[in-house]
């Protein structure tokens, strides 16, 4: 009796708050990657009936800043980013991987002149003679590291696309659920295209986090989240957002290459088969399905 009095009285004072959440600008107007996250956080809070406001940092924060300032509870009170062990300890997760992990299937951007490179790989060895490029504080570049690869890091996207560009690099990992986006919103050199036969698997979630000293916004997301996967409204936005891509990369004709994540936290729910994509499950035909 007691800890339901207390779970009441926690939703009546959650409910009756109103709350200011702020999170990272976009780097700019046509960066389209905040779209599913804000969705997402929108839905979930409309499932718990609080009153909110959502409203982008006065500046621009890539990565690594904003979890500094978040962790220092300044500027921003939430980012959604790859989790691992240590953005665990100094932040506060809220363990639902927004993107079903679809996060951690990576799909490469190439040079076309560099096509041929990836007509005879077989092994994950013969990916690890090449030049991967990613961003120095990302963790998918230890995680590479960690598999073998050689990372060339850089500063951020347009560094990396330049690069590309370039020829300074074979190819750039992107995760399929920002893949066309990025594509689709950059001016870039028509040689860049997507790879078309392979894609890179590690297990990986990108959550909302709070600062820890926020357990209370951690449990409305949470709560709201929840809802959500259990009345289908998670999943639906999770298809609809990502249909293109489902149907225009799919990942399930692709050749697979499965990679340890040694950066993955213990707590991590792999086990709970609703929280995660499956090639298998959310397929290109069930993307359709919602035309």
């Amino acid at each position: 009796m007691g800890l339901l009095l207390v779970l009441l009285l926690w939703t009546l004072n959650a409910s009756a708050a109103n709350w200011s959440i702020h999170y990272p600008r976009p780097i700019n107007e046509s960066d389209s990657r905040h779209e599913y996250p804000l969705t997402l956080l929108k839905l979930a809070l409309s499932k718990t009936g609080v009153r909110y406001t959502l409203t982008p940092s006065e500046r621009i924060l890539l990565q690594g800043k904003a979890i500094r300032q978040l962790k220092e509870n300044r500027e921003i009170n939430i980012v959604w980013v790859m989790t691992d062990m240590q953005r665990e300890k100094e932040l506060l997760p809220i363990r639902i991987p927004i993107h079903k992990g679809l996060i951690g299937w990576r799909v490469f951007l190439i040079n076309q002149d560099f096509a041929a490179k990836f007509q005879d790989i077989h092994e994950v060895r013969d990916l690890t003679s090449l030049t991967v490029l990613q961003g120095a504080e990302w963790p998918d570049t230890k995680i590479l590291q960690s598999n073998g690869f050689n990372v060339l890091t850089v500063s951020d996207f347009p560094e990396a696309f330049n690069r590309l560009e370039l020829k300074q690099g074979d190819f750039f990992p992107r995760a399929v659920s920002e893949v066309l986006g990025e594509l689709n919103a950059r001016s870039l050199d028509d040689d860049i295209v997507l790879e078309p036969s392979l894609v890179v698997h590690y297990p990986a979630a990108m959550y909302f986090f709070v600062n820890r000293s926020n357990p209370t916004m951690a449990r409305l997301i949470e709560t709201g989240l929840r809802r959500a996967l259990e009345d289908g409204s998670f999943d639906n936005i999770f298809v609809s957002h990502h249909r293109e891509a489902l149907l225009k990369v799919n990942v399930g004709e692709r050749k697979v290459f499965h990679l340890e994540n040694p950066l993955l936290p213990k707590e991590t729910p792999l086990d709970d088969k609703a929280l995660w994509f499956d090639p298998q499950l959310h397929t290109p035909q069930s993307a359709a399905k919602q035309d």
